[in-house]
């Protein structure tokens, strides 16, 4: 496994614990950490030893969101032509899209541990995982609006389908900070937890729960629920379908049915 500068990555019991590692940066999204996300997630995908990934924040905060600096270097590569500096910022938005599209797109679920601090970009990011849990002290803030622009990393794409319309335009318009209570009344995280260890405890138990699934229909009910984002419901009955054709056909059907008719736990491949 590599080592990275933004990131520390651990696996263990299939599980792996990806952790944004710049505490004393608040966990800002500086360079290293749009393209290393891109590398971490490509290694999830491709690693079967890999059946569910738990993301979290070094220290008292999980992410304040884009390093400003980052920002102002790319300000710096503006010329002044104006057609030249479009083209330059639309390259730069869509790599940027590229990282959280990674998480997005993962084969494997992604639950986010939020504790402190989620801001700006980590509300991007934490809106392309399957599922959000927050400690108590947790605090969220669509904070975009405040730097003069409109999010454009996927907060705004697919957090309707997290929450409502309307307390979505609330948070979106004014960039008001809110908690962790909220957020869960809202359906941004589906639970709290009294602190960060705590928290922490809990999303692990969660993700140890998923890794003792069959992997191939792990993997295949994130497929499904994902296609039907997009997608009518005959049409989702119709891939279903073919998706099941095949993999109906693993050998983890037969090792689940037999466990769970002699009351065992079920072992399954990688």
């Amino acid at each position: 496994m590599s080592e990275y500068q933004a990131f520390r990555v651990e696996l263990a019991d299939n599980i792996a614990h990806v952790q944004i590692n710049r505490p004393e940066k608040i966990n800002a999204m500086n360079a290293a950490f749009w393209s290393e996300i891109v590398e971490i997630f490509r290694w999830i995908d491709d690693t079967d030893a890999v059946r569910v990934v738990v993301l979290s924040g070094a220290g008292k905060h999980f992410s304040s969101g884009i390093d400003l600096m980052m920002l102002a270097g790319v300000a710096n590569e503006l010329g002044k032509d104006v057609g030249r500096n479009a083209r330059l910022l639309r390259r730069k938005i869509f790599q940027l899209q590229a990282s959280f599209n990674a998480v997005d797109n993962c084969r494997k679920p992604v639950l986010a541990a939020i504790q402190g601090y989620c801001l700006g970009g980590a509300i991007d990011l934490i809106s392309a995982c399957d599922m959000r849990y927050a400690a108590d002290d947790a605090q969220f803030s669509i904070k975009e609006i405040d730097i003069g622009m409109a999010a454009d990393v996927g907060t705004l794409q697919r957090l309707p389908r997290i929450i409502g319309d309307g307390i979505l335009r609330e948070l979106a318009y004014t960039g008001r900070t809110f908690g962790a209570e909220e957020a869960r009344s809202i359906g941004l995280v589906n639970r709290t937890y009294s602190d960060a260890a705590s928290l922490l405890d809990g999303v692990m138990g969660i993700a140890r729960e998923i890794a003792a699934k069959s992997p191939i229909a792990v993997s295949g009910t994130k497929e499904m629920l994902s296609y039907m984002r997009d997608h009518r419901i005959d049409d989702g009955l119709e891939y279903v379908a073919t998706w099941n054709a095949a993999m109906l056909q693993s050998n983890d059907l037969r090792v689940a049915i037999a466990a769970h008719m002699s009351k065992q736990k079920p072992e399954f491949l990688d």
